[in-house]
């Protein structure tokens, strides 16, 4: 049961507490509170009072959580002391650490919002940490990424991005910009106030404003590859009845979780499973078979198979090796080859594939799965392309580097047809504000409560 107090909002400095760990059963739990004299406020509550208020920074301090009213014993618990600056929000603060399960935490909650703390708001903890200069929008973006990986690859690709890799490089990109933008600004003054200088000679930075652009090209291309590894892909296992979708769905996901039988039409609706492929994660689906007749029921399936083949980013279409007629390509019509992958199956009977376009396998024996992971990664890679370096972790980036690229498309335009500088000061003015909204440094109170609002209580 949440203890939000409807009163509350981001950026007010009441000291505040949340439940840090899932709900359930577990060895241990936390509970982390921050602001300023949280530390003295939790002493209030804590069977050693004064080792708490005297605790160094850094430091752990052992006691037992007491209820405020009678003082019995709540729970023996381990606090983390934090001190301002030198914490994740910039205040002081502390981490208590309780046994896990339900009760000792939600008693110790409960203990310390009578004691005059408020439940946290989701996310708070990281807003505060903005607020106070620690993170930037981008690094408290990646906090919530990181939470959400799926794989390995994409925690790894999200810690880049909390370390400061996209920071670092928007703030390289907006200092170009605003050398630019300077330069342009003088120009005017000097115009102004001596009545000197050309309008077709006083932009004297295109070249460089066009470098520009093209590093935000670069960085508004990077948000397709990346966002694979955040979100994942779909991947449909499309085919004939009887072709071994089934079959070749149980062997990737190395778990019997579709009924396989020689009846076709055994599949009438739709099986997912999540999958990683070298740290891509993968929407594994399998469909009823393609085929233009068949029961009520079946055509249901049907349609919908059809559906998730036009909407999936591959499509794999098995083909029974042993039965291949070379029709079964109007089964798939209209869907681009691009997001197509033919699959050989049972090459364990008919190994020799009939296109060299066909990749054998036996979904059965195992043979030839390598290869066909190693395929879908490839052809994935090929789609989305991936960088290494660096690259936007979320759609607000991509929306704001978007908005940035068409100011920048504007004031070359202008600037090619001899326009007004104040005009294309203008539009430099307005890529540098979108650019320092991807960082928070322009931002409004309304974009931070969306932004922070997304994120788990006690981050």
């Amino acid at each position: 049961m949440p203890f939000f107090n409807e009163k509350a909002y981001y950026g007010d400095e009441t000291p505040i507490a949340a439940i840090a760990t899932a709900h359930g059963i577990s060895a241990l739990s936390l509970i982390r509170i921050s602001g300023k004299g949280s530390v003295e406020l939790l002493s209030k509550i804590f069977s050693r009072p004064q080792a708490l208020k005297q605790a160094a920074a850094n430091s752990v301090v052992y006691g037992w959580m007491l209820d405020d009213i009678c003082g019995a014993r709540i729970d023996e618990t381990l606090v983390s002391v934090y001190r301002a600056p030198k914490s994740f929000t910039g205040e002081d603060g502390a981490d208590i650490c309780c046994h896990g399960g339900l009760a000792a935490a939600r008693s110790i909650m409960t203990a310390l919002l009578k004691s005059g703390f408020r439940e946290a708001l989701p996310g708070e903890f990281s807003f505060r940490a903005f607020s106070n200069g620690k993170i930037d929008l981008s690094r408290a973006e990646a906090i919530m990424e990181l939470v959400g990986s799926k794989t390995d690859t994409g925690r790894a690709k999200a810690v880049k991005r909390l370390a400061g890799a996209i920071e670092t490089r928007i703030r390289s990109i907006q200092n170009e910009l605003v050398s630019i933008l300077a330069e342009v600004e003088l120009n005017l003054d000097y115009s102004e106030v001596d009545g000197i200088g050309d309008e077709s000679e006083a932009f004297l930075e295109y070249e460089k404003l066009k470098a520009v652009l093209d590093s935000l090209d670069s960085l508004s291309s990077s948000f397709a590859g990346e966002r694979i590894y955040r979100e994942g892909i779909k991947v449909v296992l499309a085919g004939a009845p009887n072709a071994g979708k089934s079959s070749l769905f149980n062997m990737l996901v190395q778990e019997e979780r579709s009924i396989v039988s020689e009846i076709p039409g055994t599949t009438r609706d739709w099986l997912e499973a999540w999958i990683s492929l070298k740290g891509i994660p993968v929407c594994l689906i399998d469909t009823a078979g393609l085929r233009e007749d068949g029961g009520k029921i079946e055509k249901i399936g049907i349609e919908r198979s059809r559906a998730l083949t036009e909407s999936a980013e591959l499509v794999l279409f098995i083909l029974d090796g042993s039965t291949w007629t070379g029709s079964e390509d109007a089964l798939l019509a209209g869907i681009d080859t691009r997001r197509l992958i033919y699959v050989w199956n049972k090459a364990d009977i008919v190994p020799k594939a009939a296109r060299e376009d066909f990749l054998p396998v036996s979904a059965t024996a195992g043979t030839g799965i390598d290869a066909l992971c190693s395929a879908i990664v490839q052809r994935v890679e090929a789609i989305f392309k991936p960088c290494e370096d660096y690259a936007l972790g979320s759609d607000r980036q991509k929306l704001l580097v978007d908005e940035a690229r068409n100011f920048l498309r504007e004031a070359l335009r202008l600037a090619g047809l001899n326009e007004a500088l104040e005009l294309i000061a203008g539009e430099l003015r307005g890529a540098v504000n979108a650019l320092g909204e991807i960082t928070g440094e322009v931002s409004s109170d309304d974009i931070l409560n969306v932004i922070f609002s997304k994120f788990c209580v006690g981050k």
